[in-house]
């Protein structure tokens, strides 16, 4: 009979990153590690180094016994959520944002209209500038 166990999202673990909170995922499983941190051998601060994160590429490059293998097991709680997830909402910071806003101002603000004969007539040509702003203390711009 398959034995169930409880299924986390990266988001779950990600969300016990302290000393006192201490998970880490290795090779799709979750482990509550937090009681091992003063007993781990290479001391706490490698573990909480990961913790809350995949530590699977971690803990493979330290080289770890057999032992420890089985010593996971006493931490155990439960399986990464297999199943796809929607990618994660992309932030934009507040600096980015007002630079961005910034320099689409400063493009449509510098649209310019320009009368060119062709033939015996006149013809409106409207052409774009693209400006690139840098927000460090003050404004470049470059054209």
């Amino acid at each position: 009979m398959p034995t169930l166990t409880k299924l986390y999202t990266m988001q779950d673990a990600s969300e016990h990153n302290t000393k006192d909170d201490c998970w880490v995922v290795i090779d799709g499983k979750v482990y509550d590690v937090t009681s091992y941190l003063d007993e781990h051998p290479g001391g706490d601060d490698v573990v909480v180094e990961v913790t809350g994160k995949d530590a699977t590429d971690e803990f493979e490059d330290a080289g770890h016994s057999r032992e420890a293998r089985e010593l996971l097991k006493d931490f155990f709680i439960g399986e990464l959520d297999p199943s796809p997830t929607a990618a994660p909402e992309h932030k934009t910071s507040p600096q980015k944002k007002f630079s961005e806003d910034i320099a689409q101002k400063l493009n449509d603000s510098m649209m310019q209209y320009w009368a060119v004969p062709a033939d015996s007539s006149f013809c409106c040509h409207k052409i774009g500038i693209t400006v690139s702003i840098t927000l460090i203390g003050h404004f470049s711009l470059l054209f």
